[in-house]
């Protein structure tokens, strides 16, 4: 199973900055230790046509030269460098390589990505370009231009926050079911409308998150036909988290991964994976959920490989 990163690109952040960025290049050590069925690949940098497909050329020119509105900057809330701009390339690159990889063997996934408050115009919430809207209109355009196949995308966006970037790019688009199962009261407290918003209260825990989750797959099967799956599985909504405010145990982490999978599964759907967010109060706590992430779908790339064999 394929794994691609790019966090050998560190921004350079001032002390104290909340943004815990060590987190990427720890899970990417535990997986090569830890999963040897999970190749590391180095990220690919989108290209400025593929970011076109979402973003205006401004921000797109903006971002890499450092050029955009000092308000605009703040609302991503990095400082900009050349390796911010040619971090946020990667990460989109990262998870269009994983979604061609998905196509052709199952599931393959992003280290980083999900970065789904990126509108585009704008950036926000550590969020500079949208790797998720990005490789879901990359992937359709590869299937009409080699196949003459038209091919609808769902986004099973289960990071705590809402995916309102994501959101607001697909709102007049059939072909893109937005799920989005967040804390209702977190960030961003101007939310867009997705196909499906669950909002969760405070402190719920794994037993009702599940059920939600369960409930939120079905009405996604009733109203969409997917051929494409691409999943945020961010893991902030642990109870561990400094910015999630649900209390799910990394057995609830765990099962909402498998019930994701699961679902997959039974449709036959390629899944690209990408980790979202994840702000432990210890970073060790957010890489172990991560970890666990990687292992179920590890399984669902053995399954899937089982099967073509």
């Amino acid at each position: 199973m394929h794994a691609y990163y790019a966090d050998h690109f560190v921004l350079p952040l001032p002390e104290g900055h909340r943004f815990p960025m060590r987190k990427y290049s720890r899970l990417r050590d535990r997986l090569s230790a830890e999963l040897p069925g999970v190749q590391m690949r180095e990220a690919p940098a989108a290209s400025d046509g593929e970011l076109a497909l979402v973003h205006t050329p401004a921000y797109v020119q903006g971002v890499a030269t450092g050029g955009l509105d000092a308000a605009l900057q703040r609302e991503i809330g990095f400082p900009w460098s050349l390796a911010m701009a040619e971090r946020a390339r990667r990460s989109v690159g990262a998870s269009v390589a994983a979604a061609r990889d998905a196509l052709a063997q199952g599931v393959a996934g992003n280290l980083a990505g999900g970065t789904h408050h990126a509108y585009a115009h704008k950036g926000g919430g550590f969020c500079v370009f949208n790797d998720i809207a990005v490789t879901a209109r990359l992937m359709q355009a590869e299937a009409w231009r080699h196949h003459r196949q038209k091919m609808n995308v769902a986004v099973i966006d289960l990071d705590v926050h809402q995916g309102n970037g994501t959101a607001h790019i697909f709102a007049n688009d059939p072909s893109v079911f937005t799920l989005s199962l967040h804390g209702e009261k977190n960030f961003p407290f101007r939310k867009e409308a997705s196909d499906l918003d669950v909002g969760l209260p405070d402190g719920c825990t794994d037993e009702p998150y599940l059920a939600a989750l369960h409930q939120a797959l079905q009405t996604l099967q009733d109203r969409f036909d997917p051929h494409l799956v691409i999943y945020l599985a961010g893991a902030d909504p642990h109870e561990g988290d400094r910015l999630g405010r649900l209390k799910l145990t990394a057995d609830g982490m765990q099962a909402r991964d498998r019930v994701v999978m699961d679902w997959a599964w039974q449709r036959k759907l390629p899944v690209v994976m990408c980790m979202g967010g994840g702000y432990g109060h210890d970073i060790e706590t957010t890489v172990q959920v991560q970890m666990q992430t990687w292992d179920v779908a590890l399984g669902y790339w053995q399954r899937w490989h089982n099967q073509q064999s």
